[in-house]
């Protein structure tokens, strides 16, 4: 399409204007080519001839329906006058402060606090897509922190602009962010500490200028560190060119730092006296700018705030005082004067009070201070002259040290910060946050200036190469031919200001000549730049001031002061004085190597992304310029090493007005921040980009019927472009989506307006036509009517005369008689007629109807005899099958009790069986014993043959030592003397010893004798106990035989009844003494182990005696020595006493195994009998019980038995009768002989088979089991077999048809037996009456002897107390298995509510009837403790807390309901107020458990919020129930990716359903209904507060369809609340706010009735909100009107006078108060049962 079309009459465009920079005109006449002029209309109705050239179009202004975008990169012309004009309307009218411009936020200072940056706005925007939501700086923070997180990459925040637009609180805002989503989980308080470094940098960096009352005087850039969990741990600042100079000299109207007005504010408070303060305007440096004070600024508060953050970095009073005390300083030192001695000389008193304070502050000296500050020492190489100054060049060397010392402190409070924001850990990622000067220009522009200028130059060229670069990848993205784009590279001047022999290369150089001037140096640049170097320009009127072309503009710099500000000096003498200060912090600041200015220099370890010019490092590092040329190369290195987002703040107009737009401050902050850069690169390209979804919901209207039935979208989208465009040039297609140049979309919405207008034309020629006609028709109709009536009349006037009138009433009058007459004969003759007909009829009718009724009461009759013998045979014959059926069942029954007795029987033999193999073994146990014993004997034998040869070896070895000593007592007679008597000592106890160890051994043998004997009558006495219990099993056999007879006879008389339950008595008396007689065993068994125990102590305490005397009477080593190796030899052989010890240990070991054996033997033989007596008590307990049911079990058989026989008894008269047919049919041929005899056979079989009937009966009644299960085959069987007799009788009327006689026959035959048949079941019926009243009259008199012998059996059915008795030590499994280990799914379908709540409770009312304090006591802590300890392990699941919900809530109410209040027991039951406490009061845990319960609540509403608020915002409002009726309008750089279909769209369905999944979950786990109505309560308050909230972000859906949507949606969430009956909950008032924001976007918003209706209607949304949602209302098409800035002002102020929140944002965080009402139980604690999978077995009822 030719750029000429484009400019067609009532398209507008932008022409120049000098107030308003740009100005709206639409094109009068269509312009076409060759045009000289443009015809336009301006906007105020003047007619304009504009001036064009065809290579010089004025720009064309954008559709309505594109103004407003979030993104600029939306628009379709993108130019200057769009983006200004996109900027004033959404600032001014829409009152929104940010806008995207592609990846910048382009934030306006509002100079007003606006509702948008709370906790609640934070959480809204964390987690969403960057252009999901409204333009904010939370936004951008999102996007960085989500980056981070997700590509583990660190990230940047650059926040540049003018002094005033807002930097350093959107630098404030994004650190909030930051610090809000990544709470750390320890308690350092890292983020706090983080956002506690602000306060304090501003207060020592910002100060109050013309354009900024808190203007940073300083660059900043925040390193925010995050570890591996993206947590805050610890933060890092680097700052860049703090403004020193401020701190001397202001200009007016401005002020120094706040840091000193603080101080200055505080100096009468007791802690800051010794400071010597007083007001800020004592001070030469704070009174400078003329005021001192901020309006709506309390210093003083300022100050303690300040004083908190130093607190909470961790910074102590001391340190916080010696800072005070340097800056109290710097302003005493402002206030020395200095006088002027004669013309050369200058002097300070050393009197003056300010300088003594001073010195006293900073711990110097006053005479050398006073010397100093107006004298300089020169050093040459030969000498050393001290020389004076002037009183100009003394108060400069004053202001340079008050600006050296300051700066000291600045880099030593930041040092401090980075030191309290130091992290141990490892670093994983950060975020930085540069909050940086912009662009500036003033009228006099020096050495601050020119570096600011300098920094932006850099972050400028940063900024393009990354958004050329992601152009670059967006277009490789969606394969898209890339082309080269041309964008401005200031490259050139940067290499003008930093390259070798540049600006800041000759500045250095200068600096280092002694003699160095700013004139100088401006020559060399003269010298080097003009005319060599386009970018540099000499000014015409001006020697000393240079001019350099900077990116955004030309900046005239003045190069006075240059060369000392970037020499930074002071003298020498004054740095040696403060270096030998007393006060060590002063001394700290001036030493000779001092810390570096930049305490990341050691830490930033990152590469640069691209080549970047190193700065020149071999001379001049002192320097200003140097240092700030090294520091942001490093900045510029850590960025590139960082994804960078941008924030362009623009200050909107200069008298900081709220929402004023000045048009000419903002274009030229537009220009110098790169924002209009942006714009131009993005024009140059493809800046439209839309989705293949978002133009095919667009722009359907302009697709054809063929088009729309092409299946694929994508090829939908391209077909309908290469028809609408022509030049495929001005568009492409990606993969996902469709890129235009600038104006096309511009065209398609021309497009679609003119296609709209175009179908509402003919929609309205139709509607019109229609009713055109349907007017005309009506009217015509009218016409005739009219025109009928007329002529009527007149032809009526014109017919009738009077002559004419009498004759005609004359004939009318002869008429009348004659017909009456005529008439009446007639109707005469037709009377009689009829009359006779009737007659007739009505005979015969008559006739009919008695004939009828005749037959019928026959009919009747013969009916009643009928339907009576059908009657009765179907109540004979079922009463006969049911008897058949009765009679089965009970013969099943008995005879499954006898097959249970079998076993029972079995067992007991098997039982026996194994007792006599346990008495097998026990005998060869015994056997085994006396081999032992044998074998011990001869061990025994040997032992006194080895005792024997030892005494003869000992007598020997004796013998021949007495004739050694006799031989040798000559010559040693004192010697042989004492050998004698040392041999005859230990020989008289060597033969001690042996009798001991003899008579020992007797000991052992004679005890072990002992209990043998012992053990054999213990046996003997065990075998008698068995022998006796078996003849008691055997009585109790006999004893159940005769049971059996008795049942036989069918004795049911009261003697054997009462000597039955004698007999019983007896038994139970004989167990009585079993069981006596087995703990009788039992203590002898004790007895016998007693025994043996203390005889196995005696031996082990006489063999140690032996053992210690043989030691202690021997001296080893003596006997040693006097023995000779043969007799040790000898001695140590098998005769030896220590072997004889051994054996006997041996031998002791042998018997304590065996008699170890035998008590296990015993143990289990007692064990076995324990069982069988209980086993035989149980069964004897069993036998009574059943005794009645089975003599009444038997009688009844007996009777049904007679009458089965009574009945058979007709079977042989049936025989007879039968056999005679037989002999009347002689003549039939042999087939029906055979069935005849065949017929006979089955009446044999079953008289067989009922005589066995009868013999089982009888066997089955002596059966005394009560299980009666009926076997479904043999009633089956017992059933045929029944009714066999009945089809063998009715068998002839099953004969072939061979003969008609022989049928007839048996037809008659067949008749008269049924007759006698039916006579017969009768007498049967009457028989079965007889029987059932004798039964009767037997189980009453069986109850009455009962009575009179006081037998009390045991009954079915038990009275509970509704306890569960526990034992103390069961109180843990109790806890583990009720409540740590429960799983709720599973249990509670088949359960009552709260069950495991009544268990609970019915263990405390145990503990309560006991009386036992520390029992309840300890039960309800562990209780508590058990649910606190399973809520927590499962904090996130759903069904464990609304199932703990619901117990704790029953448990609860138990406690009160049981409680004893008369209050709860009024809705109790008589049986349930008797099971109150009795004991205890338990009111405080009810208070702990009501706690607990609430804890649960909240937790349980906090995991359904985080599962329902996913899908709230898509589903209420980015999904479309009404489909169709929503419109999607383009979108910019920040917009979805997607192509065609979000499949995985959350939908109002999803919210339903999510809804329903919670109100199932707690209507199954029996919540009461009142908290499941506050939960739903709760649920839809979240719905309706995220909906509202997101609305109210997001101006995209501010539109009508968007209401209609919403509407609809809410009437879904009612009529959910109306399926689940849950309307009287109160939910549907927590969706009234969004239902009435929903009205809100719907209703006419024009008038002043519509702003007061609005105002009286909107009662549940705050005055914000409306403003906001008006101010934000979105027009979809062009046929909707925004809403007016003026009717937006009548709103407010019929507004201003509610007294509501000034909150923007709901809080979704909210709780309704929960309240827990009391039910009372209706379930009985008494019928409570314990399902067997809560593994309770060990709790009884009582």
């Amino acid at each position: 399409m030719a750029v000429a079309e484009l400019y067609a009459q009532y398209n507008r465009v932008w022409i120049p204007d000098p107030e308003e920079v740009w100005k709206s005109a639409e094109i009068a006449k269509d312009y076409r080519e060759g045009d000289r002029v443009l015809r336009l209309l301006l906007e105020d109705g003047t007619e304009l001839e504009y001036p064009v050239d065809p290579g010089s179009l004025p720009p064309l202004r954008n559709p309505d329906i594109l103004v407003g975008e979030n993104d600029l990169t939306a628009l379709s012309y993108l130019h200057e006058p769009a983006v200004l004009h996109n900027l004033r309307i959404r600032f001014a009218e829409s009152k929104l402060i940010y806008t995207y411009s592609g990846i910048i936020l382009v934030a306006m200072n509002p100079y007003k606090q606006l509702p948008i940056y709370g906790d609640a706005i934070i959480h809204a925007y964390s987690g969403q897509n960057m252009g999901d939501m409204d333009p904010h700086i939370f936004a951008v923070a999102e996007e960085a922190y989500k980056q981070m997180a997700r590509n583990n990459r660190n990230q940047s925040i650059i926040v540049s602009g003018e002094s005033g637009a807002g930097k350093t609180v959107s630098a404030r805002y994004a650190m909030r962010y930051f610090a809000t989503v990544s709470k750390s989980s320890n308690n350092a308080h890292v983020e706090d500490k983080v956002l506690a470094s602000n306060p304090i940098t501003e207060a020592v960096g910002n100060a109050k200028t013309t354009r900024n009352d808190n203007s940073s005087r300083f660059g900043k850039y925040t390193e925010i560190s995050f570890d591996e969990r993206n947590q805050i741990i610890g933060a890092n600042m680097r700052t860049y060119l703090l403004e020193k100079s401020r701190v001397v000299f202001q200009s007016e109207n401005e002020r120094n730092y706040h840091i000193f007005y603080q101080l200055c504010a505080s100096a009468q408070q007791s802690e800051f006296k010794h400071l010597k303060l007083g007001s800020a305007e004592e001070f030469n440096y704070t009174r400078m700018g003329g005021n001192t004070v901020i309006e709506g600024v309390n210093d003083r508060a300022d100050m303690v705030e300040t004083q908190k953050t130093f607190a909470l970095l961790g910074f102590k009073k001391d340190f916080q005082m010696d800072i005070f005390k340097i800056l109290a300083a710097i302003l005493h030192l402002g206030n020395v004067q200095v006088t002027t001695v004669g013309n050369e000389r200058s002097s300070v008193s050393e009197d003056d009070s300010h300088l003594k304070v001073f010195c006293e502050l900073l711990g110097l000296e006053t005479s050398k201070v006073a010397q100093w500050l107006c004298n300089r020492k020169i050093v040459t190489s030969s000498e050393t002259v001290v020389k004076p100054m002037t009183r100009p060049q003394a108060i400069n060397a004053r202001d340079a040290l008050a600006k050296k010392i300051y700066a000291h402190l600045f880099d030593f409070i930041v040092e401090q910060i980075n030191q309290a924001l130091h992290f141990s850990g490892k670093q994983h990622t950060f975020i930085g946050v540069l909050d940086i000067y912009g662009f500036e220009t003033f009228d006099v522009n020096s050495f601050e200036q020119f570096c600011i200028n300098y920094a932006n130059e850099k972050l400028q060229q940063q900024f393009n190469l990354h958004v050329f670069k992601l152009e670059q990848e967006e277009y490789m993205k969606e394969d898209i031919p890339w082309t080269l784009i041309d964008f401005y590279d200031n490259q050139p001047v940067i290499d003008l200001i930093e390259a070798k022999m540049g600006i800041l290369e000759l500045l250095d150089e200068e600096c280092l000549l002694p003699h160095g001037t700013d004139e100088n140096w401006l020559q060399k640049l003269y010298n080097n730049f003009v005319n060599k170097n386009s970018l540099f320009e000499k000014p015409r009127m001006s020697n000393s001031s240079f001019i350099i072309q900077h990116f955004a503009d030309k900046v005239e710099y003045q190069c006075e002061g240059f060369l000392e500000k970037n020499r930074d000096t002071v003298y020498d003498m004054l740095v040696e004085i403060l270096r030998a200060s007393k006060f060590h912090l002063c001394a700290a600041f001036f030493q000779e190597s001092p810390v570096p200015s930049s305490p990341f220099g050691a830490m930033i370890t990152v590469k640069s992304a691209k080549q970047v010019i190193k700065p020149n490092t071999k001379h001049f590092r002192t320097t200003v310029g140097n240092k700030f040329r090294s520091s942001l190369y490093l900045l510029m290195e850590t960025l590139n090493a960082t994804t960078p987002h941008y924030v362009r703040c623009i200050k909107p107009n200069d008298e900081k007005m709220p929402f004023e737009f000045d048009s000419k401050r903002i274009v030229q902050q537009l220009r110098a921040c790169g924002v209009l850069e942006t714009i131009r690169i993005s024009a140059q390209s493809y800046p439209s980009r839309w989705t293949y979804l978002e133009f095919y919901s667009r722009y359907g209207i302009l697709m054809t019927q063929q088009e729309l039935s092409l299946s694929d979208k994508k090829e939908v989208c391209k077909v309908v472009l290469h028809r609408l465009i022509q030049d495929s040039n001005q568009y492409q297609f990606g993969r996902t989506k469709i890129f235009f140049r600038a104006g096309q979309v511009a065209y398609l919405e021309k497009l679609r307006l003119d296609k709209l207008r175009q179908d509402c034309i003919m929609i309205q020629k139709h509607v019109r036509g229609w009713l055109q006609r349907r007017r005309f028709l009506r009217e015509r109709q009218a016409a005739l009517t009219i025109q009928r009536y007329f002529r009527g009349q007149q032809t009526v006037r014109k017919a009738i005369t009077a002559t004419a009138l009498k004759e005609a009433w004359a004939a009318i009058i002869l008429q009348k008689y004659c017909r009456g007459y005529l008439v009446r004969n007639l109707y005469q003759l037709i009377r009689v007629a009829t009359i006779t007909i009737q007659a007739h009829t009505r005979g015969f009718l008559a006739r009919r109807r008695y004939r009828k009724l005749l037959q019928e009461h026959k009919a009747v009759i013969l009916q009643k005899y009928a339907r009576a013998w059908l009657a009765r045979r179907r109540f004979q014959n079922i009463r006969r099958f049911v008897l058949n059926i009765q009679l089965t069942y009970r013969v099943q029954r008995l005879q499954k009790k006898l097959e249970d007795q079998n076993r029972e029987n079995h067992g007991l033999v098997e039982k026996l069986t194994s007792l006599a193999a346990l008495r097998v073994g026990d005998l060869e146990k015994v056997q085994k014993l006396e081999a032992e014993l044998e074998k011990a004997a001869t061990h025994r034998h040997n032992y006194e043959e080895k005792g024997r040869r030892y005494r003869d070896t000992v007598e020997e070895r004796l013998s021949k030592l007495q004739k050694h000593n006799a031989e040798l007592e000559l010559q040693r007679e004192r010697a042989e003397q004492m050998l004698q008597e040392k041999s005859e000592e230990l020989k008289e106890k060597m033969d001690k010893l042996t009798r001991q160890l003899f008579d020992d051994v007797q000991k052992e043998e004679q005890q072990r004798l002992v209990l043998e004997k012992g053990f054999e009558l213990k046996t003997q006495a065990y075998e008698k106990q068995i022998e006796s219990l078996r003849e008691e099993i055997k009585a109790l056999k006999d004893e159940r035989s005769q049971l059996h007879r008795q049942l036989e006879e069918g004795q049911v008389t009261s003697d054997s009844l009462k000597g039955e339950v004698a007999r019983l008595s007896k038994q139970a008396k004989t167990i009585s003494e079993f069981e006596k007689e087995i703990e009788l065993l039992q203590a002898q068994k004790i007895d016998v182990e007693k025994h043996v125990q203390s005889q196995k102590r005696e031996m082990r305490e006489r063999m140690s005696e032996v053992t210690k005397q043989l030691l202690e009477s021997y001296d080893i080593e003596d006997v040693r020595s006097r023995l000779s190796v043969e007799d040790l030899e000898h001695l140590n052989e098998d005769g030896e006493l220590w072997f004889a010890y051994e054996g006997l240990k041996k031998a002791t070991r042998v018997l304590e195994s065996h008699f170890q054996s035998q008590k296990d033997c015993y143990e289990k033989e007692i064990e076995g009998l324990n069982f069988k007596v209980v086993h035989l008590s149980q069964e004897i307990n069993h036998l009574q019980k059943l005794f009645r049911e089975e003599t009444d079990i038997n009688e009844s058989i007996r009777h049904e038995v007679t009458r089965l026989t009574s009945e058979n008894m007709m079977i042989p008269d049936f025989k007879q009768q039968i056999s005679e047919l037989e002999r009347q049919k002689q003549d039939l041929e042999s087939r029906l002989k055979e069935q005849a005899e065949k017929m006979e056979g089955k009446l044999e079989e079953p008289f067989s088979h009922l005589n066995r009937i009868r013999e089982e009966e009888r066997m089955q009644g002596r059966t005394v089991e009560a299980q009666s299960e009926m076997h479904p085959e043999e009633k089956e069987r017992l059933v045929g077999t029944i009714q066999e007799p009945h089809e063998v009788i009715r068998f002839p009327k099953k004969q072939p048809e061979a003969e008609e006689e022989v049928e007839s026959i048996l037809q008659q035959e067949a008749s008269r037996l049924s007759l006698e048949k039916r006579d017969l079941e009768e007498e049967l019926d009457m028989k079965d009456r007889m029987i059932r009243r004798l039964q009767d009259q037997v189980k009453t008199l069986t109850k009455t002897i009962e009575k009179a012998n006081h037998v009390h059996l045991p009954s079915g059915s038990r009275e509970y107390l509704g306890m569960l008795e526990y034992k103390k030590e069961d109180e843990g499994k109790l806890i583990q298995n009720l409540i740590l280990d429960l799983k709720p799914r599973g249990v509670v379908v088949n359960m009552i509510p709260g069950l495991p709540a009544h268990i609970l409770f019915m263990c405390v009312r145990y503990a309560d009837s006991l009386n036992d304090a520390n029992m309840l006591k300890s039960l309800m802590n562990s209780a508590i403790n058990g649910i606190k300890h399973v809520v927590k392990e499962h904090f996130e699941d759903l069904e464990m807390l609304s199932f703990w919900l619901s117990n704790t809530c029953h448990f609860l109410n138990c406690l009160k309901q049981y409680s004893g209040e008369e209050e709860f027991m009024k809705y109790n039951s008589p049986q349930q107020n008797k099971n109150c406490l009795n004991n205890f009061d338990l009111t405080e845990y009810r208070q702990i458990l009501s706690d607990v319960a609430i804890r649960i609540y909240h937790q349980f509403i906090i995991v359904m919020e985080n599962n329902l608020q996913p899908i709230i915002v898509p589903g209420m409002l980015e999904y479309e129930s009404l489909q169709g009726i929503s419109g999607l309008k383009p979108t910019g750089f920040r917009k979805r990716s997607s192509s065609i279909d979000d499949t995985d769209a959350y939908t109002m369905t999803s919210i339903l359903q999510q809804l329903s999944y919670f109100y199932s979950t707690m209507c199954q786990n029996g919540l009461d209904p009142e908290i499941v109505r506050q939960a739903v309560k709760q649920l839809f308050y979240l719905v309706g507060a995220v909906t509202l909230n997101s609305l109210l972000l997001r101006k995209d859906m501010c539109s009508c369809r968007k209401g209609m949507q919403i509407r609809c949606n809410i009437s879904f969430l009612e009529e959910w609340l109306k399926d689940k009956n849950v309307q009287s909950s109160l939910a549907k008032e927590t969706l009234e706010p969004l239902s009435q924001a929903a009205w809100l976007l719907q209703v006419k918003k024009t008038t002043d009735s519509d702003a007061k209706e609005i105002a009286q209607c909107c009662t549940s949304l705050s005055a914000v909100q409306i403003i906001k949602i008006l101010n934000s209302y979105t027009p979809i098409d062009d046929f909707e009107k925004r809403v007016n800035p003026s009717f937006v002002r009548k709103v407010q102020a019929l507004l201003n006078n509610r007294g509501d929140s000034s909150q923007l944002m709901l809080d979704t965080k909210y709780l309704f108060q929960v309240t827990f009402p009391f039910t009372a139980s209706p379930h009985a604690l008494e019928m409570t049962q314990i399902p067997s999978s809560f593994k309770l077995g060990f709790l009884r009822r009582l």
